[in-house]
């Protein structure tokens, strides 16, 4: 594979005081296909122009609302909160796709970015050319009161820290709710605090051994954008009802893809994946056995389906 190079850049208004940062990177001629980055929030970093051939693809990264070069960003005082959900995020891809003259695009969704991707694919099936997944989740309220909630009894000690955090007065909510108003709050004296306090949680669910700290988490703006987005998403259980996305999956019969899931992954356990490839006819799971929520050979893997899936037309 080589080195996939920039050769555009814009920004999209969506309305709502949203413009939206992209980047085209690779050939003009390429087979184009869309990346959509996790968080929700985290924006494109180098690691998303590392999975593209760049004697291939037309790889479009998008950043999404509210989350990295896009303007506002979430750390601002003046993001208008209510035009961020699926919905939103749904049209914001059409409108991007129309805006560049794709007709169909690859698509490739990693972590919250699979949930974004399996619901634009489902209701936009026949824009799709293929779908890749990496770090599956499927969205609902069971995987964020699994991360939020149930894991504290991998890890006890953390998630009494965590969960001790919260005022008296805010521990009758749901815990992602209280977290929400906390890094909503405009005193800084109680979001920074906050911010730190859920992130610090985010790097001990999605480590499979010692925790290694997020070195991206030593920005408080980033840290701050970070917390408001996922706690927002998370409050509203990513805008997803449980099952929602295996009970549309027959939508995609006909849209070749793969899933790639590790097995060691306790912050999305591998039963989603393993459901929604046995709901999407066609479809390929590759189960890594030695990886969490993503690494090395996990990536590999993800490059590989992008190769085999997303050719040059």
């Amino acid at each position: 594979m080589s080195a996939a190079e920039t050769f555009d850049t814009g920004h999209l208004d969506v309305g709502d005081g949203h413009v939206l940062h992209y980047e085209q990177i690779g050939r003009t001629d390429g087979a184009p296909v869309v990346y959509l980055h996790g968080g929700p929030g985290t924006g494109c970093g180098p690691l998303a122009r590392s999975l593209f051939d760049g004697d291939r693809h037309r790889a479009v990264l998008l950043d999404q609302r509210a989350a990295g070069e896009s303007t506002p960003r979430a750390a601002d005082d003046d993001v208008h909160w209510d035009s961020i959900d699926m919905d939103h995020h749904v049209r914001d891809l059409e409108q991007l796709r129309t805006t560049l003259g794709i007709d169909r695009w690859g698509v490739i969704g990693l972590s919250w970015g699979t949930a974004l991707a399996t619901t634009y694919a489902e209701r936009h099936a026949e824009h799709v050319s293929a779908l890749v997944l990496g770090a599956v989740s499927m969205g609902g309220r069971r995987a964020v009161d699994w991360i939020t909630v149930q894991m504290g009894r991998h890890f006890p000690e953390e998630w009494a820290r965590f969960r001790e955090h919260v005022p008296p007065g805010l521990r009758d909510r749901r815990l992602v709710e209280a977290y929400n108003e906390l890094v909503m709050d405009p005193d800084p004296r109680i979001h920074v605090d906050a911010a730190i306090e859920w992130c610090r949680w985010e790097d001990r669910h999605v480590a499979i051994g010692p925790v290694i700290p997020d070195p991206r988490y030593d920005d408080a703006r980033f840290r701050l954008a970070f917390a408001r987005q996922v706690t927002h998403a998370w409050r509203n259980d990513c805008w997803l009802a449980d099952g929602e996305l295996l009970v549309g999956a027959g939508r995609l019969d006909g849209t070749p893809g793969a899933l790639i899931h590790g097995r060691m992954d306790i912050s999305s356990p591998l039963d989603d994946a393993w459901d929604l490839h046995h709901a999407w006819p066609g479809s390929v799971l590759h189960v890594v056995d030695d990886e969490g929520h993503g690494g090395g050979g996990f990536f590999d893997i993800c490059r590989r389906e992008l190769v085999r899936l997303v050719d040059v037309p």
